[in-house]
């Protein structure tokens, strides 16, 4: 039996039924799963990013073409992309990105408190809806709420995954 969390599987099969097809990222042990499962998925296209921001502009040219995407980063990511946010209101395209929470419960790493505590008020002030989800069993809801959200509304929806669900790095 294993203790592994079923949670990223679960949300990677919900993102592909909601025809999700494109998978931005920068690496990150947070997004390990989703990275992986991605990569490994012929119906889906993975894309490895330079810099974060470039993400947003892949969520713009996917909904441009029909498609769905989703923007994998980490919360120290969230500064590269305050300029590019800034689009989204005058071009008026969806994003959904799912965020792995740095300078959260439990962080060792002085390092990334400032950021991690800034991403939630720069999101907001850049006209990102933000939701949250710190159990398992915020996951599935909380991200489908943010799919509907963003696809169907044509929002910008950030989904915060907190240290609790993806666990603390340990130093």
């Amino acid at each position: 039996m294993t203790d592994a969390p079923t949670w990223p599987d679960d949300l990677y099969d919900l993102l592909r039924s909601a025809n999700v097809t494109q998978f931005a990222y920068v690496p990150d042990a947070g997004h390990k799963v989703l990275i992986n499962r991605s990569l490994a998925d012929d119906n889906a296209h993975s894309i490895p990013l330079t810099t974060e921001e470039e993400g947003v502009a892949l969520a713009a040219g996917a909904d441009l073409g029909g498609q769905r995407a989703v923007l994998l980063m980490q919360s120290s990511g969230v500064g590269n992309c305050i300029n590019l946010l800034s689009l989204i209101a005058g071009c008026r395209f969806p994003l959904l990105t799912l965020i792995s929470m740095r300078g959260d419960f439990g962080e060792g790493n002085a390092w990334q408190f400032p950021m991690g505590q800034a991403t939630e008020p720069v999101l907001k002030a850049m006209g990102v809806i933000v939701l949250r989800a710190d159990a398992p069993a915020d996951v599935i809801p909380t991200v489908s709420a943010a799919i509907t959200m963003a696809f169907q509304s044509g929002q910008a929806v950030a989904v915060l995954l907190g240290q609790r669900l993806i666990g603390a790095k340990q130093f």
